[in-house]
This record gives structure tokens, sequence and C-alpha cells, in this order.
């Protein structure tokens, strides 16, 4: 079966929209395009293309939440093999703004949520 389309990227709504692809560069890689005050665009070296759309009265999901977790999407981003990687990459995360979530060592991730309030997960490459 052929597919309809080719992918092109994923769109993420926040309230700035300039602020947030920095963010994702300093994360990912990358260097942010602003193509206009209400849409920037990254791409990701080797990834997906991202790109941040303005939304001024943007609400960020409530996660975790009870009775229904809603994340809405989340981003995972390989972090190292070794927990002293993902420890180096969690630290520089907070430095950019990130907050954390969720870190339990048990799992192979941590979980923190961008400046917009979008979740993402640090992975430990197992």
């Amino acid at each position: 079966m052929s597919a309809v389309g080719r992918f092109r990227s994923v769109v993420v709504d926040c309230p700035e929209p300039l602020a947030l692809a920095e963010f994702y560069a300093a994360l990912l890689g990358g260097k942010p395009d602003a193509e206009a005050d209400d849409w920037v665009v990254l791409h990701v070296p080797g990834g997906p293309r991202l790109a941040f759309q303005l939304a001024p009265d943007h609400v960020p999901p409530v996660w975790p939440s009870e009775p229904h977790d809603q994340q809405q999407f989340h981003v995972d981003v390989d972090a190292g093999e070794t927990w002293a990687e993902v420890d180096e990459a969690e630290r520089r995360v907070l430095e950019l703004g990130a907050r954390v979530v969720r870190r339990a060592d048990e799992e192979d991730f941590r979980v923190f949520l961008d400046p917009a309030g979008h979740p993402f997960c640090l992975c430990r490459i197992a």
C-alpha cells in the first residue's frame, strides 16, 4: 500500500515559538528558523522537523493528573548509555529551563516538562 504523503513535521503550540525552538535546538541540535513571529521551524540533524506555532491562549497539558493522564504528545530523547550520561543530560535540560516530573531510576527514562509545559523524556539507551 502506498503512502498518502510524506512526513513533514511535528507542530507544537506554545506561547513563545522562538524561545521554545531555542530550547529544543539546545536539546536536540539544529538552528531555529523564524519564518514569522508566529511560526518557527527547527530542522533537527538526522531527525524530524519540529515547528513551533504561536498559541497566545496556550494551556499546557495537566500531567500527571488523575484520573486520566493525558500528555497529548511527548518527545523521547536518547541521552546516553550510562546513568552518568543521563545525569549530565538532566543537569543541562534543567539549566535550559526544563522541570522534573518523574525521576525513577528503576526505569530507563526520566520525565520533564519543557518551558511551555510539554512533557519529554530523557532515555537511557539500553
